[in-house]
């Protein structure tokens, strides 16, 4: 499993940021796929995920109506689409996938930073 994210920086609260993920080594398209994150200090933090075929997608309440999870099952990537950006959004962002009964397990990237800040 590899999995390369790309796409954080540093932005202004309300602002924007697109995140993407490659992923290969795995079949892609069966897979439930998920964007969790590690702020300063805390645990890891499920976010967003999409499942494999249909690409069902939930989110975490905090990032509801924000946020938005996609996928192309024809290039092996996610994406999370990250709209009016908050000071508490401010973490290591990790595209990660569903496999073991807890998040920890998960298998994830080297992560990409995301800081909110004015």
């Amino acid at each position: 499993v590899q999995l390369v994210e790309s796409g954080g920086g540093l932005v202004q609260p309300g602002g924007s940021l697109r995140l993407s993920c490659a992923a290969s080594g795995f079949l892609f398209s069966a897979s439930t796929m998920n964007w969790v994150r590690q702020a300063p200090g805390k645990g890891l933090e499920w976010v967003a995920s999409s499942t494999g075929v249909y690409g069902d997608t939930r989110y975490t309440d905090s990032v509801k109506g924000r946020f938005t999870i996609s996928r192309d099952n024809a290039k092996n990537t996610l994406s999370l689409q990250m709209n009016s950006l908050e000071p508490e959004d401010t973490a290591v962002y990790y595209c990660a996938l569903s496999r073991g009964s807890r998040i920890s397990d998960y298998p994830r990237g080297q992560g990409t930073q995301v800081t909110v800040s004015s």
